[in-house]
């Protein structure tokens, strides 16, 4: 078992950043592709970015790809997601997630293991 464990979510305003960081334990960190989804009220959860093993290619939704940056630190088995120019669209709870190299990395399917959830709100 992988254990993810999000924090860094809160409140901020419209144009401000937030830095999310995903803290994992029990199983071989580096093993894993690591990904970041959220879901906002009454929607599909939906992929935002991901990160393969050695941080050396990542992935960007759309709606991220300019605003927003992964990376991870295997030596401290962590994977960050820092997001700047926040606007109300982006508030969602926000999920990381683990799984093996190959799958198609913007599947929720494609993981195997998910923290609980972080919640992010900007106001409108």
């Amino acid at each position: 078992q992988l254990q993810l464990v999000e924090s860094g979510g809160g409140l901020v305003q419209a144009g401000g950043s937030l830095r999310l960081s995903c803290a994992a334990s029990g199983r071989t960190f580096s093993n894993y592709f690591m990904g970041w989804f959220r879901q906002a009220p009454g929607k599909e959860r939906e992929f935002v970015t991901g990160i393969i093993w050695d941080g050396g290619r990542t992935y960007y939704a759309d709606s991220g790809k300019v605003r927003f940056t992964i990376s991870r630190d295997n030596a401290k088995h962590t994977v960050y997601l820092q997001m700047n120019s926040l606007n109300p669209e982006d508030t969602a709870v926000y999920y990381c997630a683990a799984g093996p190299f190959g799958r198609v990395y913007y599947r929720i399917a494609s993981y195997d293991y998910w923290g609980q959830g972080t919640q992010v709100t900007v106001p409108s």
